[in-house]
C-alpha cells in the first residue's frame, strides 16, 4: 500500500524507512455483524478505507501517549454521545485509561473520559512523529515542561507547522527550536497536570528548513 498521499516528504521518508507492515486480517467478514448490530453502513465503509490504507503499519513511538499505537488496526465502530461516529485506530503499547480512534470526520484521537482528537487526520499523526523523530536526532537540547509551566509557555515568535494538521496537539517553528504541545491527554483524561510541552532547541537553519 503506498502511504505517501497527502504527506509531506520528510514524513513519507520517515514512513519508509521506519515504518514496518504487518499482515491483518480483512474486515469484511466483520460487516454482515456489523450492520445487524445496527452500525450504519457508511460507517464500517469508513473502518474498512482506513484499514485497507493503514491497517498493520507500524510505526517508532510518539514522545507522549506511551507511545501511540503499535500497529494501526481498525475495529468496532461505536457511537459517542457528544463526539458523534468513531472507530478504534489500533492497539496500545501499554495499558493506558484511553484509546485511540479514528472520529468522525477522519480525526485522529484518543477516546477516554472524553473524546480528544489530536490531528484533524491520520496524515497529521504521522507527521508529528516524523518531526518527533527529527527533533529528537537535531536538537542538542530537549526540555519537558508539564502542568502549568507547559501552559505558561510562550509561543510568541513563533509559527504553526500546518502539515501537523494540529488540533489539541500542535507543533510550531521558532528561532532555532520545534516546539510540541501537547494537550490531548489532558483533556481526554479532564486532568490539566497532564499538559506537555516538549521544547527542541539548539537547531540549525538547515534541520528547520521547509518548516513553517
Amino acid at each position: 500500500m503506498d502511504f505517501d498521499a497527502g504527506l509531506s516528504r520528510r514524513a513519507r521518508a520517515f514512513v519508509a524507512g521506519h515504518g514496518v507492515r504487518l499482515p491483518v486480517p480483512s474486515l469484511e467478514p466483520m460487516r454482515a455483524r456489523w450492520l445487524r448490530d445496527g452500525i450504519p453502513a457508511e460507517q464500517i465503509d469508513r473502518a474498512e478505507a482506513f484499514h485497507e490504507r493503514w491497517g498493520g503499519l507500524c510505526l517508532p513511538p510518539s514522545p507522549c501517549y506511551d507511545g501511540g499505537p503499535r500497529t494501526f488496526h481498525a475495529d468496532f465502530p461505536e457511537w459517542r454521545p457528544g463526539a458523534g461516529w468513531l472507530f478504534d485506530a489500533g492497539t496500545t503499547r501499554t495499558a493506558l485509561p484511553y484509546g485511540f480512534a479514528i472520529g468522525p470526520a477522519g480525526e485522529f484521537g484518543l477516546d477516554g473520559n472524553e473524546w480528544s482528537p489530536l490531528h484533524a487526520s491520520v496524515e497529521g499523526w504521522v507527521e508529528s512523529l516524523a518531526l518527533a523523530a527529527h527533533a529528537t536526532r537535531w536538537a542538542s537540547r530537549t526540555t519537558r515542561l508539564t502542568g502549568d509551566a507547559a501552559e505558561d509557555f510562550s509561543l510568541d515568535g513563533c509559527v504553526q507547522i500546518p502539515e501537523v494538521a494540529g488540533l489539541a496537539d500542535t507543533w510550531w517553528r521558532g528561532d532555532g527550536t520545534l516546539v510540541a504541545v501537547h494537550r490531548g491527554e489532558a483533556r481526554a483524561c479532564a486532568f490539566p497536570p497532564y499538559r506537555t510541552t516538549l521544547v527542541h532547541s539548539g537547531l540549525a537553519d538547515r534541520d528547520l528548513a521547509g518548516l513553517g
